[in-house]
């Protein structure tokens, strides 16, 4: 029997004297995930930063997180470190994001990276639901063992679904099963990198696909690719480690921030701890 953790969140925009500005209104917790506070360090926009305390997840845990942005209201989301799904004695882990925002309303959705230990089982889901123009910039970003350290995905399961949808219409929906070490190293799987990360924008232009090819670059050590889906822009990669895959991805936000919500990219301060 594994621990059930809750963490619904609601984001409003409110009147202050110095204008509109993002606040957190209403926040339900239950057992190990929690929000201490929201910060502004760019003023009307909100910094959320959700913990899990124990820091690691284990088969038999069920993590729910709930995060709902109201119209006009403007989010940035990451997490301190990168959660780590353990080895299992036979039970799954669970994980569930449903990230909904409405119209006027913009979430920017940036955990650290997933690390998956030899022997985890891991079933996770994100779903994003987006209404009228609400506009959205985030990542996902999974690492099967800690490559720096040699150590491989040799043992475990995961299931994942990364799903995104406006006014119910689906625009993305990715499933990712990797059930032994053959998935990860046959060419139609992972090609033997075991990071793999997706970066999801909308609101895009041909121009702005064109900025995201530049701002990528040619890094040498990750594969990538950049595609438009009508304003919907996909980059994808595959890498050794984690840190060209997360070098490109903030390289990418960098980028397009400025185009696609008007401000410049303003890095949260927890990135630098």
């Amino acid at each position: 029997m594994g621990w059930r953790a809750e963490l619904h969140l609601r984001c409003e925009q409110r009147a202050g004297p110095a204008g509109p500005r993002t606040v957190l209104a209403r926040k339900h917790q239950l057992g190990p995930l929690t929000l201490q506070r929201a910060f502004h360090p760019e003023g009307a926009p909100c910094h959320l930063y959700p913990l899990h305390p124990p820091g690691g997840v284990v088969g038999g845990d069920e993590l729910d997180i709930q995060l709902d942005v109201a119209g006009g209201a403007h989010v940035l989301a990451t997490t301190p470190g990168a959660a780590k799904f353990y080895r299992s004695a036979g039970d799954w882990a669970r994980q569930d994001q449903r990230l909904g925002i409405a119209a006027g309303g913009v979430l920017e959705w940036f955990p650290q990276p997933a690390i998956l230990f030899p022997g985890a089982r891991v079933r996770s889901v994100t779903d994003i639901s987006l209404v009228g123009d609400a506009g959205f910039i985030g990542w996902d970003l999974l690492s099967f063992g800690r490559p720096v350290i040699g150590e491989r995905f040799d043992d475990g399961e995961l299931s994942a679904a990364l799903r995104l949808s406006r006014d119910g219409r689906p625009l993305l929906a990715d499933r990712l099963r990797v059930a032994d070490l053959r998935d990860l190293d046959r060419p139609t799987g992972l090609r033997g990198r075991p990071v793999v990360g997706t970066f999801i924008a909308t609101g895009a232009d041909a121009a702005a696909l064109d900025a995201a090819r530049a701002a990528a670059g040619d890094a040498p050590d990750m594969l990538t690719g950049i595609t438009l889906l009508e304003d919907l822009l996909v980059a994808r990669g595959l890498a050794d480690t984690t840190e060209p895959m997360q070098r490109v991805f903030c390289a990418l936000w960098v980028a397009l921030r400025p185009r696609l919500l008007g401000r410049d990219a303003l890095p949260p301060r927890i990135w630098a701890t």
